[in-house]
């Protein structure tokens, strides 16, 4: 399998495959024709009560991952990673997000668990 997280701001690349908006909330400035996303599953993104929890700085990005990955056990969001690890089996998929730094933010821990 071949998953990537990547910043959706940046320009898309033909190696990005299957590109899977992972935030919840529209990225801020960006055209949906400049974001080129093919899928965006909101339902197996944090919640918004555990990303404002994280946001604010209350815990570590280890408990954050923990509790994103309970999250993700309810039957729609587990449905949806099911979906994109079979894209994921059949191609390229790309991660995309709009946090600052991805390698701490919700698109690596689907990373982990797709791979």
């Amino acid at each position: 399998m071949s998953v990537r997280v990547r910043r959706v701001y940046e320009s898309p690349e033909p190696e990005d495959g299957v590109r899977v908006l992972v935030d919840r909330l529209w990225p801020r400035g960006l055209s949906k024709d400049a974001a080129r996303v093919d899928e965006w599953p909101k339902a197996m993104t944090p919640s918004t009560e555990l990303r404002r929890w994280y946001h604010a700085g209350e815990g570590t990005y280890e408990e954050f991952a923990g509790r994103y990955e309970a999250e993700l056990a309810a039957p729609e969001a587990a449905e949806l990673l099911a979906h994109v690890r079979e894209l994921a089996g059949k191609g390229p998929v790309t991660l995309l997000t709009a946090a600052k730094a991805p390698q701490e933010s919700h698109a690596a821990v689907l990373a982990r668990l797709l791979d």
